[in-house]
C-alpha cells in the first residue's frame, strides 16, 4: 500500500496563520500544522506557475 497525500487544504492552512496571528498557537505548532495541510505544495504550484506577490519586482 502506497500513501496518496492528500491536496492541499487552503481553509486549513489559513486557519492555522490565522490562529498564530491572533497568539493562539506557538510558531512551530503553527509550522506543523501548515505543513500537513499542503502549505508545500500550494508553494511549489505558485513556484511552477511563474506567480510573483503584487507590488514585487522581478531580478
Amino acid at each position: 500500500m502506497t500513501f496518496e497525500q492528500p491536496p492541499p487544504d487552503l481553509a486549513k492552512i489559513i486557519a492555522a496563520w490565522d490562529e498564530f496571528e491572533k497568539g493562539e498557537e506557538a510558531p512551530g505548532r503553527v509550522l506543523a500544522n501548515m505543513k500537513t495541510a499542503g502549505l508545500a505544495i500550494v508553494l511549489a504550484d505558485l513556484a511552477e506557475s511563474g506567480w510573483v506577490p503584487t507590488g514585487a519586482t522581478t531580478s
